[in-house]
């Protein structure tokens, strides 16, 4: 059986000077403005370009993006958007879901996530499922516009629903189902002025049916949060931004390198860090550990993880 790798960044912020029109200037992304003038120096390109080379040096089979690409979720981030993913791998490689950010104001379809079907490939509504290698990636949409000085993020009871069929077929299927959102489920995370809404209602249909593994982004550090599940609890992992220079509010660039393999007693999971380092100008090793995934669905002990 051979293991499956992937990747898992988040909040990349690519780095944009926006130019507003006179109807945006009394817009939200007017504050966003306000704020990236303070914020520039802290997302900057060669980390990103690095943080690209490090992905491709280290050999994954698949990229997932928890969203907060854009700052101003203007048009011309989108497309620069799909210019940097298009570099970094080819489409079928990434799966994305948008964050708060790329949700700031509304946007036309055809302006905004339109742009980013390639990687999103939700044609179908969302959660959108990417199955690669025995693995299900169920990508929900938590991001939505909201008043000035709110980044909240919201489900609703349609995906809600949606997403308890999804996880149910997939796990009878024998899948593992990694959840991806930009927002955290477990309270705590961050405050309220930035959570996930209707996050109780998620942690129900996770409780209910379960699902082997959750990845978001939105907090400033890296975390890991436990969820129930049907009978064992549920990891949930978050990268902080993956662009950002080490700050007082941020702890710094970084990624996940996962590795998916079968274990003594079921599914488990690699996570190797990988760190910005400034005195390198390079991503570092900070670290790695095991974790065992939960398993629900009677017969099935992982062993379609790689086929």
């Amino acid at each position: 059986m051979s293991e499956f790798a992937f990747a898992h960044v988040s909040d990349l912020h690519l780095p944009f000077e926006p130019v507003l029109s006179l109807p945006q200037h009394f817009t939200k992304r007017q504050l966003s403005a306000w704020s990236w003038q303070r914020r520039r120096a802290l997302h900057r390109i060669d980390i990103l370009d690095a943080l690209a080379q490090d992905i491709r040096t280290h050999a994954v089979d698949h990229i997932l993006v928890t969203g907060d690409i854009t700052n101003f979720a203007l048009p011309d981030e989108f497309e620069q958007a799909a210019r940097w993913l298009t570099a970094l791998a080819p489409p079928e490689r990434i799966s994305l879901v948008p964050g708060n950010h790329d949700a700031l104001v509304p946007v036309p379809f055809a302006q905004g996530l339109g742009i980013w079907q390639e990687w999103t490939r939700a044609d179908d509504g969302w959660p959108f499922v990417h199955r690669r290698n025995g693995v299900a990636l169920i990508g929900l949409n938590s991001a939505l516009p909201t008043p000035p000085l709110l980044a909240r993020g919201w489900l609703g009871a349609q995906q809600l629903s949606r997403l308890e069929q999804v996880l149910a077929a997939e796990g009878k299927a024998g899948r593992i189902r990694i959840v991806m959102l930009h927002h955290p489920p477990a309270d705590g995370a961050v405050g309220w002025r930035k959570a996930l809404a209707d996050r109780h209602g998620l942690r129900a249909v996770l409780q209910r049916v379960g699902a082997e593994l959750v990845l978001h982004g939105h907090a400033r550090d890296a975390r890991m949060d436990v969820v129930a599940g049907p009978a064992l609890p549920i990891p949930c992992l978050c990268v902080p931004s993956s662009s950002a220079v080490p700050n007082p509010k941020d702890q710094g660039a970084l990624w996940h390198r996962l590795r998916l393999m079968n274990g003594a007693n079921g599914p488990q999971i690699m996570v190797e860090v990988r760190r910005w380092s400034a005195e390198a100008e390079n991503f570092v090793p900070d670290g790695a550990y095991a974790l065992s995934l939960p398993r629900v669905w009677p017969g099935d002990s992982g062993e379609n993880i790689g086929r």
